[in-house]
């Protein structure tokens, strides 16, 4: 997949801005807070159809004005031609349009531009509560497996109104609609969960070898109640207590993803390089899933990449993600030197966009 031409309007800081892009390493440099990360969330806006950030769409608008439109023009590996428009006003919402058609539900177009992105916030993964992790696995298996993002769009909507229910002294009957609604949804995520963790496990592994150069055993381990009780009865077991607190205690949407290095969960005994490396290679597993999966190389965008990475780890980063086995890249950083010359010494051809208050240049 090859994003050959982005058209960007009022997003964020940048008023107006057109770019073609090179078909392998695209690299965005200035200060911070001139809107090199903008020019890869305007990317991610045209697969994922909303920002990589936790912001709403109202907060993508420059200020001052009334939306924002980002047009991408791509080529797929087999040469077919795609142009997307991804645009949102204050007054009617945000359209997404394929070929000039607009989709009639956002989540018919996820998986359709495959994408990977590393981040800073990526520690969120880490660090943060299951909800992230399990935000991050949705997200990731939604892209190329429609059933399970019908099933997991279908559960989400059945929890809302069990919860409501719940609140309202419900009957026997009622619940029991709503508890096998929610076990027909529960089986197709855990059982596809399950499938992907343990499809990442080698990978990961292996690319965690390559990028960190040392031997420590590190793991991914999937955490869920339906691995020993059917769901039907642990809401069941669950009654009275859902019936207490008022809201669903048990399914899916409590699993969790660990992980773990040499045995010990990574979060207290990973060092900041080592917790890097391992979800860059979490994210090149991913890729490597995704390619597979949507015979379709996925575009990666890797931001802020010296972020808690030596320049041992950047380089042979760059020197495996310039092979043929990856696409399209779009890598931000702050030190135009620093880049160019790692970039240099992992032998990657590049081209340069030099970014200041939302508009971009090229030398």
């Amino acid at each position: 997949m090859i994003l050959d031409r982005l058209s960007v309007i009022n997003f964020k800081n940048i008023c107006e801005e057109q770019l073609s892009m090179s078909q392998g390493i695209n690299c965005f440099v200035g200060d911070n807070g001139a809107g090199k990360t903008n020019i890869l969330d305007a990317v991610h806006y045209l697969s994922m159809a909303r920002s990589m950030h936790t912001i709403t769409d109202t907060q993508s608008v420059r200020h001052g004005e009334e939306g924002f439109i980002i047009d991408g023009r791509f080529t797929r590996d087999d040469e077919r031609c795609e142009q997307i428009v991804c645009s949102y006003t204050r007054r009617s919402g945000k359209t997404l349009k394929r070929n000039g058609k607009e989709y009639d539900k956002l989540s018919d177009h996820i998986g359709g531009i495959p994408i990977v992105i590393v981040s800073p916030g990526d520690t969120a993964l880490i660090s943060d509560s299951a909800e992230e992790r399990r935000r991050y696995i949705n997200r990731f298996i939604s892209q190329t497996n429609r059933q399970y993002l019908s099933a997991l769009i279908r559960y989400n909507t059945t929890l809302q109104e069990r919860n409501k229910l719940l609140k309202n002294n419900p009957s026997e009957e009622m619940l029991l609609i709503y508890d096998n609604m929610l076990a027909q949804s529960a089986e197709i995520i855990f059982l596809e969960r399950t499938k992907t963790i343990a499809a990442l496990q080698p990978l990961v592994e292996h690319y965690y070898g390559i990028l960190a150069q040392e031997r420590e055993t590190i793991g991914l381990e999937y955490r869920s109640d339906m691995q020993h009780t059917p769901l039907l009865e642990q809401l069941l077991q669950s009654r009275q207590k859902d019936f207490v607190n008022e809201y669903t205690s048990v399914g899916p949407h409590r699993d969790d993803i660990v992980f773990t290095i040499g045995d010990y969960p990574l979060r207290k005994f990973g060092s900041q390089g080592q917790q890097k490396s391992f979800l860059i290679a979490l994210k090149l597993a991913e890729y490597t899933l995704l390619a597979q999966q949507s015979n379709e190389k996925p575009i990666l965008l890797l931001d802020d990449l010296f972020d808690k990475l030596d320049m041992h780890r950047v380089a042979h980063l760059l020197r495996l993600v310039s092979g043929e086995m990856f696409g399209q890249i779009f890598i931000t950083d702050c030190n135009k030197h620093r880049l160019e010359r790692t970039l240099g010494e992992a032998g990657a051809e590049y081209k340069l966009f030099t970014i200041a208050e939302g508009k971009a240049s090229t030398l």
